[in-house]
């Protein structure tokens, strides 16, 4: 069997952005994946893997997802067509995802935030959480126990090498 010669998307994901400290600062409810509206310069700055999602959020406004505040860097060989970097982006999804997240976002203490922003078969993905935002004895609580389980896998991977040798 011949291969597709025009087909230049490649398959699976190219991570380009990603929130590591989401996962600290706020207890993952749910997640979702999105399309981005993007303009081609964006487009291109994010294929040089240059973003931000560190100060981003989503806000749901008349039936529409906005990600805000996410850096994405004017492309350096643009000309007067270039997009502003923390400019306002429509996210692309299914109404009954939107309508979802609206409601339970309007609940105290719950938040939207992006988690990723990535290339999934050539078109530009982002993955947004419904999230809660924890208290700082739950992060101090999450960081005893990440290290408690380095700490038994660290013993454990010892006493293997000790056996075998």
């Amino acid at each position: 069997m011949a291969k597709d010669k025009g087909k230049d998307k490649t398959p699976g994901r190219k991570l380009v952005a990603q929130h590591k400290k989401a996962r600290h600062d706020y207890l993952i409810l749910d997640t979702y994946e999105c399309g981005l509206v993007l303009t081609g310069t964006e487009v291109k700055s994010l294929r040089q893997g240059r973003a931000s999602l560190v100060d981003g959020f989503i806000q749901i406004d008349r039936g529409e997802a906005w990600l805000h505040n996410v850096h994405i860097p004017e492309y350096a060989q643009g000309t007067w067509t270039n997009h502003s970097a923390r400019r306002k982006r429509k996210l692309l999804m299914h109404r009954v995802e939107i309508d979802k997240l609206e409601s339970k976002s309007q609940e105290s203490g719950h938040t939207i935030v992006p988690l990723a922003l990535y290339f999934k078969d050539g078109r530009a993905k982002v993955e947004i959480a419904l999230a809660k935002g924890k208290k700082e004895y739950d992060k101090r609580q999450t960081l005893r126990e990440e290290q408690d389980r380095r700490e038994t896998d660290r013993a454990i991977s010892a006493a293997r090498r000790r056996q075998r040798a």
